[in-house]
């Protein structure tokens, strides 16, 4: 019975220290879990990282719980925070070049973009990009989506003018395009967009794709939903873990963290190809939403004023050239490749 006794002792206390060495993360979500495909992406990391890991677990809190959306990088570069499931984009009023890591107008769609990030320059540029502005953090890629719509009306847009004057949410690099067409823009967190819309604070917004803007419920307000997304052809999403938290993790840790985000991009865009093309049937049968489609001459506009932005961001800003410049060499090599390998996109459904 002793040497039971001593054996239940041993194991109960080999448990005690195994659960005390592990590392606990607490992670802020740009995305409330609430939101398919955004806030999702998040708590399935959680999921797939908890579930392969002895050394760390992550526990994951919405947007305000610890800090506000657009707060997350500092907060996770001061220690304050451990973790951040968000994207780059957010970063634009601090760092030129953060947005091309999010997503570039008329750039890259998920599969290009992710071969310049994971077997390219990209990732080693993204973490230079957070280490040369002084943050206190550790970046990787950990989750991607396919083309966003580009924006909800509360008017039909018939032309350009039709453009001038208005208050529109837009984000990212998309958002400098907007606004030397005589847009005013304005960066809100997904929670923000709807009051604004209700109160008339703007008059459009732009957040993401239809399934995720149909929760959000922009429907209501503003019944023209604008294709293609232009200014967002991917976006990729990021974990951000402070620097210190990082590197007291062990190796093995680290790396089952990296897994788990390479399996989240997976399922991150999957969910969003598989879900969307439904809310889009809701959004016209049931919603009265007007799905709409740039014409050829304002898309062209749009391309033509972004290559116009690129062009001074990078006369202003060293690192954004710099980056800039890589993207642009890796796309001119894809072209080759992309431009054909891929059969044309069908119009239609199956066999005839």
């Amino acid at each position: 019975m002793k040497l039971k006794a001593i054996a239940l002792a041993t194991t109960a206390a080999l448990i005690t220290t195994g659960a005390h060495a592990q590392e606990t993360l607490e992670m802020t979500s740009a995305f409330g879990k609430n939101l398919p495909i955004l806030g999702t992406a998040a708590t399935d990391f959680v999921a797939k990282i908890n579930g392969i890991s002895e050394g760390v677990e992550f526990e994951h809190f919405d947007p305000g719980e610890l800090v506000p959306t657009l707060e997350a990088l500092d907060a996770v570069s001061n220690g304050s925070v451990d973790a951040a499931y968000t994207t780059s984009g957010y970063w634009q009023g601090k760092i030129t070049a953060a947005s091309l890591f999010a997503a570039v107008p008329f750039g890259p769609e998920a599969g290009e973009f992710l071969g310049w990030m994971l077997y390219d320059d990209g990732a080693e540029l993204f973490q230079r990009m957070y280490d040369e502005n002084g943050y206190n953090v550790h970046v990787m890629p950990c989750g991607i989506i396919a083309p966003e719509t580009s924006g909800w009306f509360k008017n039909e847009i018939n032309s350009l003018e039709d453009l001038q004057g208005l208050n529109m949410r837009f984000f990212g690099l998309g958002a400098e395009v907007m606004q030397k067409l005589g847009v005013s823009t304005s960066l809100l967190a997904g929670g923000d967009i709807f009051p604004a819309l209700e109160r008339g604070a703007i008059d459009a917004t732009e957040f993401s794709m239809p399934r995720i803007d149909a929760r959000l419920g922009f429907h209501q307000i503003a019944k023209f939903n604008y294709f293609p997304g232009w200014h967002q052809p991917a976006t990729m999403f990021e974990l951000l873990i402070n620097k210190d938290r990082w590197e007291d993790l062990d190796e093995r840790s680290q790396e089952q963290i990296r897994v788990a985000c390479l399996a989240n991009i997976t399922t991150n865009l999957a969910e969003g190809e598989a879900t969307n093309f439904a809310a889009m049937v809701e959004n016209t049968e049931q919603n009265g939403v007007t799905i709409k489609t740039w014409s050829p001459e304002i898309l062209a506009t749009f391309e033509e004023t972004w290559n116009e932005v690129a062009a001074e961001l990078a006369a202003e800003d060293a690192y954004f050239k710099e980056v800039w410049d890589d993207l642009q060499e890796f796309r001119a090599g894809y072209k080759t490749w992309g431009d054909t390998i891929y059969l044309p996109r069908p119009r239609g459904g199956g066999s005839e």
